[in-house]
C-alpha cells in the first residue's frame, strides 16, 4: 500500500429521534447558530419546528438561511458569509442533504476570509480553517457529512462547478436518523444511491495490486447498496435496509476506503460538467458517465474489471475470455441504473450535444483528470459522445 495519514474527526450519532441532540450538540461549539437548510421540505414534514425548538431549548440565538438547490450557488454562499461576520455567528447547523453541506463548509471558510470565497475554489488562496460544523443529515447521497469535501457552483462565471479539499472541512458531529429519508421521492433516492456507489467506485478502480483489504471493504459496501437500493425504492418506510444505505453513504466517501491507493475520480469531474451546465441531480449526471467511463477505460487493466464483476455482481469468470467478463459487469452496472429508472445516456436526459466541447474544455482546464487513466480534453470529449446514446 502506498502511505497515507488518514483521520476522521467527526462523531456521528445514528438512530431513530436523534435530531432531538442538535441543541444539545450545538451548545458545545458556542451560543449563535446559523440555520442552513434548502427549500420548505424540512418544514413541511415538522423536521425545522423540531431542530427549532432543539436549538431554543439550549437557549440558543438562532439566525436562518434557507434556499440552498441542487449544485449550489456561490450567491447564497456570499450571502452567507456576509450574515456569518455581521452577527458573529460560533457555530453553522446545516439541515439536509449534500447541497446544503457543502454550501455550509463553503460558508465556514469563507467567514475567516477577508477576500472572495471563490478564491479558495480556483486554488487562487489555501483553506485554513472553518467555522465549527454540525449536520443533521436527511438525504444519504454525497457522503459530505464525513467527508473532507466542498463542491460549489459560480453560475456568474461561466457554468464552473468546483472541488475543494481539506481536513479541515470535515464536520464536528452528523446527526444521522434514517426515518427522516422515508419521504424522499424515489429518483433522489435513487439518485444518491448512485452517488453512494460512485464515491466507491472512485476509489475501488486503482491500478494499486496489494490493497485486498480495501478492496474487500469496497466490494462489501457496493453489495449492500445494490442490495438494499431496490428494497428502499419498494418500501419506503423499511428502516432496515434504509439505515444500511445511510451509513453506507457515511463510510463511502468518508475517505477510509481510499487509504494506501490511487484514486480516480475522472467520472466525478466528467459528471460536474453536467451538473454545472444542465442542473442535474449529481447521481444522474454519474448513472451516465460512469458507464461509459467504464467502456472507455476498462482495457488498461482487464484484471481490475474481471474483479468487479465477479466479486461484485457475481458474474462467473471465464478464464479464457477476460474481457468478456469485464464487458458483463459493466453492462450489468448500466442494467442496475436503468432499472432505477436512472438516465444512462444523453438521450434518455433530453441532453443534446452541443455543449459536449465546452464541457471536456472546462473539465479538463487545469489539466487532465483521473488517474486510472489520466483523461485530457479528447478523451473527455469521447466519453461524452459515447453518451449520447445507449
Amino acid at each position: 500500500m502506498k502511505n497515507f495519514r488518514f483521520t476522521c474527526p467527526t462523531t456521528f450519532v445514528f438512530g431513530k429521534g436523534v435530531e432531538a441532540e442538535a441543541g444539545k450538540e450545538v451548545k458545545k461549539y458556542g451560543t449563535k447558530v446559523l440555520l442552513h437548510y434548502g427549500g420548505g421540505h424540512i418544514k413541511k414534514d415538522g423536521l425545522y419546528d423540531r431542530i427549532v425548538q432543539a436549538l431554543k431549548g439550549e437557549n440558543l440565538e438562532v439566525y436562518e438561511l434557507g434556499g440552498v438547490k441542487a449544485n449550489p450557488d456561490i450567491g447564497l454562499v456570499r450571502e452567507g458569509i456576509s450574515l456569518c461576520k455581521k452577527e458573529k455567528i460560533d457555530v453553522i447547523l446545516a439541515v439536509g442533504g449534500g447541497s446544503v453541506i457543502d454550501s455550509a463548509k463553503a460558508i465556514g471558510i469563507g467567514r475567516y476570509y477577508d477576500g472572495d470565497v471563490w478564491d479558495f475554489f480556483t486554488k487562487k488562496t489555501p483553506v485554513e480553517k472553518m467555522m465549527p460544523l454540525g449536520v443533521v443529515l436527511t438525504i444519504p447521497a454525497t457522503g459530505s457529512e464525513a467527508s473532507n469535501t466542498t463542491v460549489v457552483t459560480n453560475s456568474e462565471n461561466g457554468h464552473m462547478k468546483r472541488a475543494l479539499s481539506h481536513e479541515c472541512l470535515r464536520p464536528d458531529f452528523a446527526l444521522m436518523n434514517p426515518e427522516l429519508t422515508y419521504t424522499l421521492p424515489a429518483y433522489q433516492t435513487a439518485a444518491g444511491g448512485v452517488d453512494i456507489l460512485s464515491h466507491i467506485m472512485e476509489r475501488y478502480f486503482t491500478n494499486e495490486e496489494d490493497c485486498e483489504l480495501t478492496d474487500r471493504q469496497c466490494e462489501a459496501l457496493m453489495k449492500t447498496v445494490i442490495k438494499q437500493l431496490p428494497v428502499v425504492m419498494e418500501k419506503p418506510e423499511d428502516y432496515a435496509a434504509r439505515a444500511e444505505v445511510m451509513w453506507a453513504g457515511t463510510m463511502a466517501h468518508n475517505g477510509v476506503l481510499g487509504v494506501g491507493r490511487v484514486e480516480d475520480w475522472g467520472s466525478h469531474m466528467l459528471g460536474h460538467e453536467l451538473s454545472a451546465y444542465y442542473d442535474m441531480t449529481h447521481g444522474a449526471t454519474l448513472s451516465i458517465i460512469i458507464p461509459h467511463w467504464m467502456e472507455y477505460v476498462y482495457q488498461n487493466n482487464i484484471a481490475r474489471f474481471v474483479k468487479y464483476a465477479v466479486d461484485v455482481w457475481g458474474i462467473e469468470n471465464d478464464v479464457f475470455h477476460p474481457e468478456e467478463t469485464a464487458v458483463r459487469g459493466i453492462q450489468k452496472t448500466k442494467e442496475f441504473f436503468k432499472s432505477l429508472g436512472l438516465p444512462v445516456s444523453f438521450a434518455d436526459a433530453g441532453i443534446d450535444g452541443e455543449k459536449i466541447e465546452e464541457m471536456a474544455e472546462n473539465c479538463t482546464k487545469f489539466g487532465s483528470v483521473g488517474h486510472f487513466i489520466k483523461l485530457n480534453k479528447e478523451d473527455c470529449v469521447q466519453i461524452y459522445q459515447a453518451s449520447l446514446e445507449r
